[in-house]
């Protein structure tokens, strides 16, 4: 099952969805700018094999839940996530609103 909402954080709108698969889910919030999503994200093919595309990412491990994802500490982020001032450590909805 496919599930997309609105989230708002700090007064700002973002979209979240989850992907049930079989014994896992994907989870993510977005904005046009970027987005944080679980494990799944592979944030080194993303700098090395896509770092063209310049994509503003961060990936929070041990998430079941998008309330998980915005309150966990980012494991890894891109390059251009940096460049914005996201970093490893940084909690996923503040990095979400660095992301507007």
């Amino acid at each position: 099952m496919v599930k997309e909402y609105p989230v708002i954080i700090e007064g700002r709108s973002f979209t979240a969805v989850s992907v049930e698969l079989p014994k896992t889910t994907l989870l993510a919030v977005y904005n046009d700018k970027g987005y944080i999503m679980c494990g799944a994200l592979d944030v080194a093919l993303l700098n090395k094999q896509l770092g063209s595309r310049k994509i503003v990412a961060g990936r929070a491990t041990g998430v079941r839940t998008i309330e998980e994802l915005m309150e966990a500490p980012l494991e890894s982020v891109t390059t251009e996530a940096e460049a914005l001032g996201i970093y490893k450590g940084l909690q996923g909805k503040q990095a979400l609103l660095l992301m507007l």
